[in-house]
């Protein structure tokens, strides 16, 4: 019977296709002075490497058009579902969103001194901060990165953008002094039912101070070079670069500052790690579940780069109908690396028109190309062709490898800290 070979190294450029445009309008309407911050927002064209047919290249566009990120949001109804003057009483549109900030008024008993901040700002009061406030904001301390979301008990990433918006640092400084803050605790619309409100939390320090060359809790307001849609949590989101989704809370709309030391994040609750970090890991592609004997077979996945970054990423094929009589897991595994994709040539062809890549935290300012690559905590294609399978069936797995040497599911197999099991897909060449 004959082997299968090693895969063959597959360059970027036969599987990147020339770039097509997606046009998207600038809020529409007569606005309001207030509602002039959605217009300041813009709406450029955005510029996405196509997919291609899964099986033959890589078929993931490096940023995930707004439209197609897979939607895992919670409330009844869903807040991105309401309309009209239900839509304007959330505070859910352009000119009515505002964020509070406040003290914690009711810390563990066990806390003896509380939390005080100089300046809270609430919708009572009428110092609430609202987008053009922000947006203003956004014009000294403007921040952009590339950052895929995946949710913690989901084992594939749901997508990846380009977000923009303020360092959470630099919107909590507009209320002065601190004193006694050790956490901050933020949640977004819920339909004012306490039993949906879904909540998330930072330390002091994540709050306030990035290492260099790290990326910032912040406050985003587009994604893609547009404003963030309802669905995506707009008009204002938290982004967490490094965490899973349910950190990167959607319609956000309260902060609290607590000398509470404790995690509340509703997902810690639910037997979650609420301060995970995102893994290393690789997900496969789905492949037909026949092939025609003599084609060859292209594996195809992403990969996210997590907190200890990435190596590589590695496959291992086994056939039922080798070595008949040998039991399953007895024999040695040979994983084999595979191709991962390249960075583009010209970051102009990807990012959103009216934006440089040098204007991209995890860029050279002058170069305007990635620092490392993979973009940490961000997601690439990979792919591996397997050819001179001979008919029979086969079972096909991948993992990833990080910089520290783990391979996946290690250092962190428990899939209560974010799902990255190894995953498999079977076949028959016939």
């Amino acid at each position: 019977m004959k082997s299968p070979t090693r895969s063959d190294a597959v360059s970027r450029r036969h599987f990147m296709g020339a770039t097509s445009t997606l046009a998207a309008s600038a809020l529409a309407g007569e606005l309001s002075s207030r509602a002039q911050a959605a217009d300041a927002l813009g709406a450029p064209l955005i510029k996405t490497i196509p997919a291609k047919t899964v099986g033959s290249g890589y078929p993931h566009s490096f940023l995930t058009p707004a439209g197609q990120f897979r939607d895992v949001s919670r409330g009844d109804p869903k807040p991105h579902s309401l309309t009209g003057d239900r839509l304007v009483q959330a505070r859910l549109t352009p000119e009515t969103w505002r964020l509070e900030i406040t003290a914690d008024e009711t810390p563990d008993p066990a806390i003896k001194e509380r939390a005080s901040i100089r300046k809270p700002l609430t919708v009572t009061d009428g110092t609430a901060l609202d987008l053009p406030a922000l947006l203003e904001l956004g014009r000294k301390h403007e921040v952009k990165f590339i950052k895929a979301m995946q949710c913690l008990n989901i084992p594939t990433p749901l997508g990846q953008g380009l977000w923009e918006g303020v360092p959470l640092r630099e919107v909590l400084r507009l209320c002065g002094a601190m004193r006694n803050v050790r956490r901050i605790y933020y949640w977004g619309f819920h339909n004012n039912d306490p039993k949906q409100l879904f909540q998330s939390s930072l330390s002091y320090t994540q709050a306030v101070e990035t290492p260099p060359g790290e990326l910032p809790a912040f406050l985003a307001y587009r994604l893609n070079g547009e404003p963030i849609s309802l669905i995506r949590g707009g008009p204002v989101r938290m982004v967490i670069p490094w965490a899973h989704g349910f950190k990167s809370i959607k319609w956000i709309q309260r902060i609290v500052l607590t000398n509470d030391y404790k995690a509340n994040d509703t997902y810690a609750e639910q037997n979650n790690d609420p301060e995970s970090h995102l893994k290393t890991a690789a997900y496969l592609d789905d492949l037909p579940a026949k092939i025609p004997f003599g084609q060859p077979v292209w594996v195809n996945g992403l990969v996210i780069s997590g907190l200890s970054g990435l190596k590589r990423v590695e496959y291992t094929l086994r056939s039922d109908n080798s070595k008949l009589g040998v039991p399953a897991g007895s024999e040695p595994e040979e994983w084999i690396e595979c191709h991962l994709e390249d960075p583009p040539a010209d970051w102009s062809s990807v990012v959103p028109a009216g934006i440089s890549s040098r204007q991209v935290l995890g860029f050279d300012p002058k170069t305007g190309q990635p620092t490392t690559w993979p973009l940490r905590y961000s997601t690439i294609s990979w792919s591996a062709v397997l050819k001179g399978l001979a008919p029979g069936k086969y079972a096909v797995r991948a993992r990833a490898v990080d910089l520290n040497g783990f391979a996946q599911p290690e250092p962190r197999p428990s899939q209560k800290s974010g799902m990255n099991a190894l995953e498999v897909r079977e076949f028959v060449v016939s």
